[in-house]
């Protein structure tokens, strides 16, 4: 792959190249037909919003808030924004005006891009509680209600001019900030981690290695995390480095039928949709004949045994051709028939999860990274998956354990630093390498295991150090347990917090005889020894979620903190 300055010249170069062919879909919710624009159409609005920004006379390195569901007008907004010498803000839509307040305080940004009226009202009341106002504000749905705020410009109404001169992003380096990505603030408010150019490109290029091998001319990724994550924010300039189909997903309840109609080739996701679908399986499953779970099961032994290089017998071999037939292709066949990867990022996938989605012939790589590596640090290839690590590094990228086994990092994927908090910036970076917080190990073949998360290791009285991500993936692998919490920092013993999926029915007993079975394979220190159940499951809407889907601890403790303590 070419090795580019900045972000837009990628785009360009790959438009140049690939003019009329599909680039942008999205089913449309009026007609319920696909929309699709080229190469040329993404060009065309880009160059719409570009000539708009150039009118707002803003400064190199001004800020913009992008703040949308995730379509089209996303990533054309992104590059127009770059490609002026500017820096993207991507904000949540699950935010709340507390959020956005926090975000305009600390970054400023010059304008707004908004995609609808609901959202635009949570950030004006946010700009308002900051006495700030934006320069401009672009709205991609057109609304008829008058608002009390200067400035609002709508999508629909931006002019196309031909031969307009793209040259001020043609100066930019890779070294110059391209965006600031917000952090989930599982431990307090969150950071603005500024990205480079060359730190977003630095990990196209490694996805251009990494999935080379999946190249076609209709090769296409199916989108539904927010674009606001940094994992799928980067995703989606991989999608432009290979030349690939991008499908919007429009929410959560669609992402299973839009899956069927747009046919993907890779679907990357965090470790939470996994742990969903999962579960789902193991619902249906217990819903079948003796002979169906009988083939299920034997296609995740086999499939298993296959995957990890052990023997297996000739008969095993004729019935592993049989049980593609019968059951891999048709559990391909629900996830579109073209699927050839899940990715899983953003947190650890259970070993479990990751053995029986390629057992079952979906090839699931884990990969590794941080907002602040802008974000893949490493990656399991396609040829050689082993499910129980992150994969290797990436190939400009390097990794080094510090004596406690901190996993520490650097290269060009390194950001450029937190958003006016050069204090917290030199904290995590230290001559050049950044320590992570995670503490992992590489095994044999250079492949790097997590083994925990140094500011979430639980210190019982004891002085034993616990893993709660390690307990609450192991408890939410039970169908009937939708969430798990767990606790026991300087206490003798370990309790939880748990939320029932409602769809089980279950009972305290049944939760108490499958945590005891649990107990039998955890040492002494980890085994679970009280828990409670609580009706409300954690949400962003609660602040007990991140909108990474991340269990917020410390907010959980503040909320339940008698029960806990009780426990």
């Amino acid at each position: 792959m070419k090795k580019f300055n900045n972000l837009p010249e990628l785009f360009f170069y790959q438009t140049s190249k690939l003019l009329n062919k599909p680039h942008l879909k999205k089913i449309n919710t009026s007609s319920n037909q696909i929309e699709t624009l080229s190469w040329k159409d993404t060009l065309d609005e880009v160059t719409k919003v570009y000539q708009f920004l150039d009118q707002q006379k803003l400064n190199d390195f001004d800020r913009v808030m992008l703040v949308s569901e995730n379509r089209p007008e996303w990533i054309i907004s992104d590059i127009a924004i770059m490609s002026s010498k500017l820096i993207t803000i991507p904000n949540y839509t699950s935010y709340t005006p507390k959020d956005f307040q926090h975000i305009i305080k600390d970054s400023k940004p010059n304008g707004l891009i908004v995609s609808n009226l609901i959202l635009l009202k949570k950030i004006i009341q946010a700009s308002k509680l900051n006495n700030f106002n934006f320069k401009f504000i672009l709205v991609m749905d057109k609304f008829d209600e008058n608002l009390d705020t200067k400035n609002i410009y709508f999508w629909k109404n931006l002019v196309s001019i031909h031969n307009i001169n793209f040259n001020k992003y043609k100066s930019l380096k890779r070294t110059d900030p391209s965006c600031i990505i917000y952090t989930s603030g599982t431990q307090g408010q969150p950071k603005g981690v500024t990205l480079s150019h060359g730190g977003i490109l630095s990990n196209c290029e490694a996805a251009d290695i990494v999935l080379h091998s999946i190249k076609s001319d209709d090769l296409c990724f199916l989108t539904w995390l927010p674009l606001s994550h940094s994992y799928e924010h980067t995703v989606q300039f991989a999608q432009i480095a290979l030349g690939a189909i991008t499908f919007y997903n429009e929410s959560i309840e669609k992402l299973l039928p839009t899956l069927k109609i747009a046919k993907p080739h890779v679907l990357t996701a965090v470790p939470r949709f996994y742990n969903n679908l999962y579960s789902k399986m193991q619902i249906n499953l217990s819903k079948q004949s003796y002979l169906k779970k009988f083939l299920f099961n034997k296609t995740v032994e086999i499939g298993t045994k296959v995957n990890q290089k052990a023997h297996i017998s000739f008969l095993e071999i004729l019935l592993n051709l049989l049980l593609s037939l019968l059951v891999r292709r048709k559990i391909k066949t629900q996830f579109g028939g073209n699927l050839i990867a899940f990715v899983s990022g953003g947190g650890p996938l259970d070993s479990q999860i990751g053995n029986t989605l390629n057992a079952l012939g979906i090839k699931t790589l884990q990969g590794y990274g941080l907002t602040e590596t802008s974000p893949v640090v490493s990656c399991n290839p396609l040829t050689n998956i082993k499910v129980e690590t992150v994969g290797t590094v990436l190939p400009n990228v390097e990794v080094k354990l510090a004596e406690d086994g901190e996993i520490l990092v650097r290269g060009e994927i390194l950001m450029i630093g937190y958003w006016n908090n050069k204090e917290a910036t030199d904290e995590i970076i230290k001559d050049g390498w950044l320590h992570t917080g995670d503490i992992g190990v590489f095994d044999s073949d250079n492949y790097l295991i997590i083994t925990d998360r140094k500011k979430d290791i639980i210190v019982s009285s004891g002085g034993d150090n616990i893993s709660p991500s390690k307990l609450e993936n192991l408890l939410t692998l039970d169908a009937k347990i939708e969430q798990a919490c767990v606790f026991g920092d300087n206490k003798s013993y370990i309790s939880a917090l748990l939320v029932i999926n409602p769809q089980e029915n279950s009972n305290k007993n049944e939760i108490q005889n499958y945590i005891n079975n649990l107990n039998l394979s955890l040492s002494q220190p980890e085994k679970i020894k009280r828990f409670e159940i609580i009706e409300i499951p954690f949400s962003m809407e609660n602040e007990l979620l991140t909108p990474t889907m991340k269990v917020r601890r410390h907010k959980v403790y503040e909320q339940y903190k008698e029960l806990i303590d009780n426990l």
